[in-house]
């Protein structure tokens, strides 16, 4: 295994154009934040960056809809995201914007050193222009059909159902979005990145080299891109806000968003370095620094393929080692949807749940889509944090603390150096030490926090079974040795915890009456006989009931409001209206229709006579529930025979947004028979 003496970690840079929703905790910060933590207990130099993507087509978008300008929107949701991961403790070394003069600089320079080298293909091609608004379309700018998975919303650079990078030309019924008209081609010029030129080094890159080391989605992918062959790429594109491509025969056009944004990671480590006394070229051009990208699915094209070419063809600039790219987080059965508001908001979730930070943590890294898609449920946030960290971890703390103040005052007993008497828990505690390393090491957090709750499990079997409470008068010497083992155990979760649980391993270390500072990884942990413990406190509270269902109705009011309806049918005369006579009824009876899985059979008082209808209702309704109701009937409607039934009219429904039947009916009782106008 290569040795490294320093790490260069990046997340993902996020759209300046919006808030952050867990889905991006999960697929890039919080894992990211988790090893970048173990790095630091590890003792090893990193540096990790990130900061906001500010220009490209997604920018303009959302300022066009909020009818602000570009810079307004930037500076509003740099702001918001930037305190809204200070708030949930992601532990960035600088979170740095694109928009920055030394981003512009570092951009400029880079592009103009491929240039220098004639790297690029300057080619004039047709693209796509909006005659109504007068302008090229961005990739973003257009939508259309995907011709790899028939997603009618797909990107003109990216289909986010199915994660295939696209140019706008493969779209099928492609639509400006600024207009809503179909675009034509105009010949404009670009530079264009040869990728075709770099498939034998990629192969030999990719195919073979990280076969074995990247995870299986991300060489999956990157292997059936290469398969499918590489095309060249414009590396600039036409647009009014990015970073102006630095030569004299491209006035009004910026570099590719896919170009400047992932440099953001370098000029924010030059910012930084700039910030406290460090070679920035030490963390981006030296051999012994390890790179590591975390990122979504989405992005594993990018990070993979075009920004290791880039740093290749430029000669001076390390390759990613890793890129631990995981799948997308789901939300209560649908995908989360920024334009929906079908998500559960970071800021929100922190103002709701206020100091409950660690128990998101544990929760998204539970069920982290490490491998494949996963799904988040309130349900499941609640039983995770009740069943498993209140009942199992906070559960194990507080009954060993108890009991170490009511039998010891508070302090550990014996004196001289405590070490582990029970050897299978010694065993315990170093094979998860061990198991933890690997996993962490690997990027295999999921299992990592697994490994850490088997110890937790093994801390509270062993407290239960020694029974210290009914040993106290009789053999107070075992009971003494069995709390100095617990408290031992604790004292290395709490270390253990800290990549995980980094604020209920501060109240842990608080408890045990121990610096933080003084406790690393490797080192181990001196807890002597006297040692005074500080009083017991919960690590966690129980989620209530309430709590989870005010969540749930708040993501069913957001799904009412944006649910998709039918559009409308033909337009119709009021004459054509006039012809239909709908009354108010009342359900004098009610049964299923034999043999009829979905046939409810009615008897109707229509305040002149009383009919039969039959009805398409039965998977919603139980006949007893609907007599007495009233209804609307159009009465006039042409009588047909059902199942050997004569039915005399129709009632009306509504199908709600899960596509149930609900009754229209009147809000106050009225007369049978009251005609509807």
């Amino acid at each position: 295994m290569t040795e490294f003496k320093r790490y260069t970690v990046t997340a993902a840079l996020p759209y300046a154009n919006g808030p952050l929703h867990i889905g991006h905790i999960a697929g890039a910060y919080l894992p990211a934040d988790t090893y970048v933590r173990y790095l630091r207990l590890k003792r090893r130099e990193v540096v990790f960056v990130c900061g906001s993507d500010e220009y490209g087509a997604a920018i303009t978008m959302r300022a066009k809809k909020e009818g602000i300008t570009p810079r307004q929107i930037i500076d509003k949701y740099h702001t918001i995201n930037k305190n809204a991961f200070e708030r949930f403790g992601i532990s960035f070394d600088i979170y740095h914007r694109t928009s920055e003069p030394i981003h512009t600089e570092t951009s400029q320079n880079f592009f103009l050193k491929l240039h220098q080298q004639g790297l690029f293909e300057v080619q004039e091609s047709e693209q796509y222009y909006d005659e109504q608004a007068q302008q090229f379309l961005a990739d973003r700018y257009i939508v259309g059909t995907c011709p790899k998975c028939s997603n009618p919303k797909a990107y003109g650079d990216q289909c986010e159902k199915c994660g295939s990078s696209l140019s706008p030309l493969e779209l099928i019924n492609p639509v400006s979005t600024l207009s809503g008209t179909k675009p034509v081609l105009r010949t404009t010029k670009h530079w264009y990145l040869p990728m075709q030129q770099f498939e034998p080094w990629l192969r030999e890159w990719i195919v073979h080299e990280k076969q074995h080391q990247w995870k299986p989605n991300v060489y999956g992918q990157c292997k059936s891109w290469i398969e499918q062959g590489l095309q060249p790429r414009s590396m600039t594109r036409d647009l009014d806000w990015g970073v102006p491509v630095p030569l004299p025969e491209a006035q009004g056009k910026v570099l590719y968003v896919w170009l400047d944004a992932p440099i953001g990671y370098i000029s924010a480590t030059k910012e930084w370095a700039k910030n406290n006394g460090k070679n920035w070229e030490d963390y981006w051009k030296r051999t012994d620094t390890k790179l590591v990208h975390f990122i979504g699915k989405d992005n594993i094209v990018f990070h993979c393929i075009i920004f290791p070419i880039l740093l290749k063809a430029h000669g001076e600039f390390i390759l990613p080692t890793d890129v631990p790219a995981n799948e997308f987080l789901n939300l209560e059965g649908d995908k989360i949807s920024t334009s929906r508001n079908w998500a559960v908001w970071l800021e929100e979730y922190m103002n709701d749940f206020p100091q409950r930070t660690d128990e998101l943590r544990y929760v998204l890294t539970a069920i982290s889509p490490e491998t494949g898609d996963s799904e988040f449920t309130w349900r499941d946030f609640q039983a995770r944090v009740n069943n498993e960290l209140v009942a199992i971890l906070g559960n194990f703390i507080n009954r060993v603390w108890v009991l170490v103040h009511k039998y010891f005052e508070g302090k550990l007993p014996g004196s001289g150096t405590i070490h582990f008497s029970d050897q299978s828990l010694q065993q315990a505690v170093e094979h998860t030490f061990q198991m933890l390393q690997e996993s962490l090491e690997s990027y295999k957090f999921k299992q990592g926090l697994n490994i850490l709750m088997d110890l937790v499990r093994d801390g509270n079997k062993y407290l239960t079974e020694g029974e210290p409470w009914k040993k106290i008068d009789s053999a107070p010497e075992q009971v003494a040795d069995i709390l100095n083992n617990c408290v031992l155990l604790a004292a290395h979760l709490a270390v253990y915890m800290q990549p995980y649980l980094p604020n209920t391993a501060v109240k842990l270390f608080q408890m045990l009456n121990i610096s933080p500072n003084d406790c690393y990884w490797d080192a181990p942990i001196a807890l002597n006989g006297g040692h005074q413990l500080s009083a017991p406190q919960l690590l966690f509270q129980k989620i209530e009931d309430a709590a989870i269902e005010q969540q749930i109705q708040k993501l069913e009011k957001n799904k009412l409001m944006h649910t998709a309806v039918a559009p409308f049918k033909e337009p119709i005369t009021y004459e054509d209206f006039a012809k239909l006579d709908i009354r108010i009824a009342t359900v004098v009876a009610c049964q299923k229709v034999p043999k009829a899985k979905k046939l409810l059979q009615l008897t109707l008082d229509t305040g002149i006579d009383q009919r039969t209808v039959v009805s398409g209702i039965a998977e919603y309704f139980e006949p007893a529930s609907l007599v007495g109701k009233q209804v609307l009937l159009v009465a006039n409607l042409a009588p047909r025979e059902m199942r050997g039934i004569v039915s005399q009219g129709m009632i009306l429904t509504a199908q709600d947004r899960d596509g149930r039947l609900v009754l229209v009916s009147p809000e106050d009782l009225v007369m049978s028979g009251s005609q509807v106008s």
